[in-house]
């Protein structure tokens, strides 16, 4: 006769949203370490990117980073976020390697654009960085819920020899298993936090009280209105006639190229008031002030079946 079971005295742990996403990030860091050679990590100081850091540090520790940072410098990035970037690879230890717009355009490589925005001028430095250091794996901060394009892609990507992505070539992934095979020559894009929201992110980055630049808070900066964004001064060009400089309390909720990053009029200088406007919004952080996105209706799409991010 079967012995009754007496119930357990141990409490059932219960994983809340935050624990099941960050639990399925950290499996894919050790996924990739496994099965990869040479994986970086794409960072740029912005949330998302330092949130992939602080994943990485949990996937590993006690030991430490298997793997260094990669930035792809504009030379129109905000200041308060270069010296986040060099700040924090300096404290944890980590190899970073930056390619420059800037070399490319001095020696003739690219050429500046018309509208003065460097964004899209970054894919031809990343992927010679990739190909110089060949890295086989290279881990980015974009999420399923920033644009349409970055909701096609998989959580492991595949780029060609040439570092194109093919929307009609991806691969299933059930059961949390993921498909990193590639030929000489071809890398996968990693994207650990795909599914996470921008309201994810910031509740994470509460819970683990994660470091970020200032410029996420509400601060006071001179500032100018073009295409309903507020742009800020600074050498990628503006104001132009017409455009005038005010200031106001304003913070960023993603950072890039500053020709093309507008910032949010705010007051929120707290995590809190952060997660509050955050979750009343209704405009996605790239959709209310990324205007490289808004160039045509498939711009992100079309930059990233050249090897954009």
């Amino acid at each position: 006769m079967a012995r009754e079971r007496k119930p357990s005295s141990w409490p059932r742990q219960v994983l809340t949203a935050l624990d099941t996403l960050e639990s399925e990030a950290i499996h894919v860091f050790r996924e990739v370490a496994g099965e990869f050679d040479r994986p970086v990590i794409l960072f740029s100081g912005g949330k998302d990117s330092t949130l992939l850091v602080h994943l990485a540090v949990k996937a590993f520790a006690p030991a430490p980073v298997p793997f260094g940072l990669l930035h792809v410098d504009t030379g129109h990035n905000y200041p308060e976020v270069i010296e986040f970037r060099d700040r924090i690879a300096a404290q944890l230890n980590l190899r970073l390697e930056v390619a420059r717009v800037e070399d490319y355009l001095a020696d003739g490589r690219l050429v500046e654009r018309a509208d003065g925005t460097r964004n899209p001028l970054q894919t031809q430095p990343l992927l010679d960085a990739i190909a110089e250091h060949r890295f086989d794996a290279v881990f980015g901060g974009g999420r399923r819920d920033e644009e349409r394009a970055r909701a096609k892609e998989r959580i492991m990507s595949l780029r060609d020899t040439f570092g194109r992505w093919d929307p009609r070539k991806q691969r299933p992934e059930l059961w949390n298993l993921y498909n990193g095979r590639h030929a000489p020559g071809e890398h996968v894009r990693v994207f650990p936090i795909s599914n996470w929201t921008e309201l994810d992110v910031w509740r994470y980055i509460q819970r683990e009280d994660i470091d970020l630049p200032s410029i996420y808070y509400a601060h006071e900066r001179p500032v100018f209105r073009r295409d309903g964004m507020w742009l800020a001064e600074g050498p990628w060009g503006g104001p132009r006639a017409g455009e005038t400089l005010e200031t106001r309390s304003v913070r960023y909720r993603t950072v890039g190229d500053g020709s093309c990053t507008g910032a949010v009029e705010s007051t929120a200088s707290t995590l809190d008031e952060v997660i509050a406007e955050v979750t009343a919004s209704r405009l996605t952080e790239r959709g209310a002030t990324r205007a490289d996105d808004r160039l045509s209706e498939a711009a992100m799409e079309d930059r990233k079946k050249e090897g954009y991010f």
